[in-house]
């Protein structure tokens, strides 16, 4: 990808958990809304696994509107008149941030050779992002999915750096089946003849097929039973009978088969590995002496859990260790869990009641 992003380079190095050093660390960023002059309504937005920082604003590779522009812009739930909105592309990611498709100091792609990140590693690069922008103290962090790992980790370790955090169908832990569903979407890639070892950067051919197999499993779990019945059924695509091949006879394997495809046009293979690593490395608990109360024992802020009924990738039962945790530890703490028929996606799509519980606790 070649395109040119707006972005900062970190003056320290950044020190990660693996045991690894990365210098001259670049993290690609979008703001949105005024900054105040005390610097007091910064809202940072962590993205999910294949998100990115162009939040309320069209990508510039599929042309696509933000991925979640009906929650962030003026007037909307993160209101841009009210909030300053800092959205950044973690590291290991492929929207221009440092990570395997990067140039390592001789000059060649990362590709493997790039250290293996944690969730607490991307927070890092948050945090040192912030220290450029001169922004202390957030109004608040707020994420879903993976960007609700990040607004843990950072309410956890950096526990002073927000008034408010906002975690929405998220978890503090992966759990064997998450790892699993990585596992078969890494396994895709590596199989694919055109990984080469992570060594593709060089050559015409990328990982595609790999890589949409890996999207294609993953998005399943996003998407709840019901609301994939609902949505196809099985109803087949653009014929009346079956062709007794395998050819994409029914709309769910056309729908999946589009995911796959067009996700390949925006990602990299590689920075899908990572950042699946990451994930299921990410164990708060275990990071604090293996309880999880203790890794929010020094919190000031103020938090919200909200998880959804037909989520089976993170259910309401994460979220609801999370609250237990957050309860042992003092902090103070509101729960909801919304009723919606999209699964997982439901932090993304059309969900009412979500909009007036982050609006609400914003403010």
């Amino acid at each position: 990808m070649t395109e040119t992003y707006r972005s900062s380079t970190l003056q320290a190095p950044l020190a990660l958990d693996g045991g690894g050093v990365l210098t001259d660390v670049t993290v690609a960023y979008e703001t949105y809304g005024a900054l105040a002059p005390d610097r007091s309504n910064a809202i940072l937005l962590c993205h999910a696994l294949t998100g990115d920082q162009f939040v309320a604003s069209a990508h510039p590779v599929t042309g696509k509107p933000g991925w979640w522009e009906r929650m962030v812009g003026p007037g909307r739930p993160i209101d841009t008149d009210r909030y300053h909105v800092v959205c950044a592309n973690v590291i290991g990611s492929c929207m221009g941030s440092t990570g395997p498709a990067s140039l390592a100091p001789d000059g060649e792609p990362y590709a493997m050779r790039f250290p293996v990140i944690t969730i607490r590693d991307m927070v890092r690069g948050l945090v040192g992002l912030l220290d450029e922008l001169g922004i202390e103290r957030l109004h608040a962090v707020v994420g879903g999915s993976m960007g609700g790992m990040q607004a843990l980790s950072l309410a956890a370790n950096w526990p002073e750096r927000a008034g408010r955090v906002l975690a929405i169908a998220t978890t503090a832990r992966h759990s064997a089946q998450n790892i699993a569903f990585h596992e078969v979407g890494r396994q895709a890639i590596m199989a694919d003849p055109y990984w080469c070892k992570g060594d593709y950067y060089a050559h015409e051919e990328r990982p595609g097929a790999g890589l949409a197999v890996a999207r294609m499993a993953a998005h399943i779990t996003y998407l709840s039973e019901d609301g994939l019945t609902e949505k196809f059924g099985r109803r087949l695509q653009d014929r009346t009978e079956k062709t007794f091949g395998f050819d994409a006879d029914f709309q769910v394997e056309s729908y999946l088969r589009y995911q796959g495809s067009g996700f390949t046009k925006r990602f990299d293979a590689n920075s899908y590995l990572y950042i699946t690593r990451a994930m299921d490395y990410f164990d708060l608990a275990e990071e604090h002496g293996g309880k999880l109360a203790e890794a929010f024992a020094g919190s000031q802020a103020r938090f919200c859990l909200v998880s959804f009924d037909s989520d089976w990738l993170y259910p309401t039962a994460e979220s609801r260790h999370v609250v237990h945790a957050l309860n042992a530890a003092g902090a103070p703490v509101s729960f909801v869990e919304l009723s919606a028929p999209f699964g997982h996606d439901s932090f993304l799509l059309d969900v009412p009641a979500l909009d007036r519980v982050v609006k609400g606790f914003l403010e």
